[in-house]
């Protein structure tokens, strides 16, 4: 499937790129039109000594776009009769752009510690966000798309992932979409963000540390027995395809909570060959078809869906590709809300079991 990748700046210098796949492809010589004043982001990163862990500061968000009406959506294409928009063009199929409102990213300088004390050392936030818009059709979902569009975001994020990687000023590219505002998205327009952090994040340290641990004991990659595991048992898989394998991991978090894994070990989205790819953008819309299926009366169900990738650098083979989706929804419109234990703790109570999630999945098969 040809596409056609087109790079061009919006009026403050932000970087757009668009990605078309409709033929015949169309010309891409729009221009933004918006007299927008340069971003200025002023993140900062603080190391947090109780918990070993960096913490982002980016104050600038307070005031980014909080839902907006529809006609007023900053990722519809830029059409009369409408205010301009982020994209300038009158259609397009998926378009990826840096996010006016970064958490990551920074123009200032910063002291080296927090009022110069060496216990709160602190550093510029350095790295990427980008927006990802997958359609220009404000009411469709991602489950709605057709899988040739669906492979088109794919080869977007690949695409992604292997330039900024490619920055020395980057430890890991994290690509995802947050769904309902139930979850706090603050534009329903379908979209996703990659966030190409210069720190490896918690949950990835802590993977590490695993996989290391594992790795001295058994000489194998974590993920990779993880994913045998679940297919040897077989009672939480949910899709078992020639290239990848969805199932609730034994010890899910989540009410509703899925593992896409490719049965390759490949390191991120890079590294996917074509026939992986197009079966993937087929069981990715199984996935989330299912998921508008899980609770009757809820056509829509609120999720995250985020790619765990390897890091760039150290610890890469330690990693491996795979696809978390999961719902704070523990029943038809009730969330889970995390409350003392979890917040407060960090001790996990799950709601249900791992095996009644995927049994559930299995009887929305379409």
């Amino acid at each position: 499937m040809p596409i056609r990748t087109t790079r061009t700046r919006l009026s403050d210098g932000r970087e757009l790129i668009y990605f078309d796949d409709t033929a015949p492809l169309p010309a891409r010589d729009v221009s933004d039109g918006r007299a927008l004043d340069p971003v200025r982001v002023a993140s900062t990163m603080r190391y947090d000594v109780l918990t070993g862990e960096w913490v982002t500061t980016a104050a600038h968000r307070m005031t980014r776009t909080f839902l907006p009406s529809d006609d007023e959506c900053p990722l519809c294409p830029t059409r009369p009769g409408r205010p301009a928009t982020e994209i300038p063009a009158a259609d397009y199929d998926v378009v990826v752009f840096e996010n006016r409102f970064p958490a990551l990213g920074s123009d200032l300088p910063v002291a080296e510690c927090v009022d110069g004390e060496s216990l709160w050392p602190q550093r510029p936030a350095a790295g990427r966000c980008e927006v990802v818009s997958f359609t220009s059709d404000h009411d469709r979902s991602v489950a709605q798309l057709t899988p040739g569009r669906v492979r088109t975001v794919l080869e977007a994020l690949r695409d992604r992932t292997c330039e900024l990687s490619a920055r020395p000023d980057v430890a890991q590219v994290y690509c995802f979409e947050n769904r309902g505002t139930e979850i706090g998205v603050t534009l329903t327009h379908p979209h996703g963000q990659i966030y190409a952090y210069p720190e490896l994040p918690p949950r990835t340290t802590t993977l590490l540390r695993q996989a290391a641990q594992h790795r001295n004991c058994t000489g194998r990659n974590l993920l990779r027995d993880m994913l045998d595991a679940e297919r040897r048992a077989g009672t939480r898989i949910v899709v078992d395809g020639e290239h990848w394998t969805a199932y609730v991991p034994a010890a899910a978090r989540w009410p509703v909570d899925l593992h896409v894994a490719p049965r390759r070990d490949v390191a991120d989205l890079t590294e996917l060959h074509d026939a992986e790819l197009e079966e993937l953008s087929h069981v990715y819309l199984d996935v989330l078809g299912r998921l508008d299926r899980f609770f009757d009366g809820v056509d829509r169900l609120p999720y995250i869906a985020g790619w765990h990738q390897a890091p760039v650098g150290a610890g890469r083979d330690l990693g491996r590709l795979y696809l978390h989706v999961f719902s704070l929804m523990r029943s038809p419109h009730r969330m889970k809300y995390l409350a003392a234990s979890e917040s407060g703790m960090g001790a996990w109570i799950s709601d249900t079991t791992p095996e009644t999630i995927a049994q559930r999945f299995r009887e929305v098969a379409p």
